[in-house]
């Protein structure tokens, strides 16, 4: 009598938990992203790009990180690795936003159990 394990858990638990299962998800992601040394390491340190998921490559926190000490002070190097800088920021903080908005979304809507 009543419902089973299974239909409680798919009908009851998880849609209560989605909002908190999501947003770990979200800062998992962004955790895996920012974190620059580990990313440096992982990657290979490779500044030339290809089309090869094998070969190595630089992200953007990384690049910043490497070539920020050699960069001459105002030149371009230097205001293109602040421009990137801020397009990373950017990117982290319209990340978060959205995961913010669906979290609260997801709260509002399963919010009642």
């Amino acid at each position: 009598m009543g419902p089973s394990r299974w239909q409680t858990v798919w009908r009851v638990i998880l849609p209560s938990a989605s909002p908190g299962i999501f947003a770990g998800t979200m800062i998992g992601f962004g955790r895996a992203i920012g974190e620059t040394m580990i990313v440096l390491m992982a990657t290979g340190n490779t500044a030339i790009m290809d089309w090869s998921i094998f070969n190595g490559m630089r992200p953007l926190s990384a690049n910043i990180a490497v070539e920020i000490p050699e960069a001459p002070f105002g030149g371009t190097l230097y205001r293109i690795l602040f421009l990137s800088a801020v397009i990373l920021f950017a990117f982290t903080f319209i990340l978060n936003t959205a995961a913010e908005i669906v979290r609260q979304r997801l709260r509002k809507k399963y919010g009642r159990f």
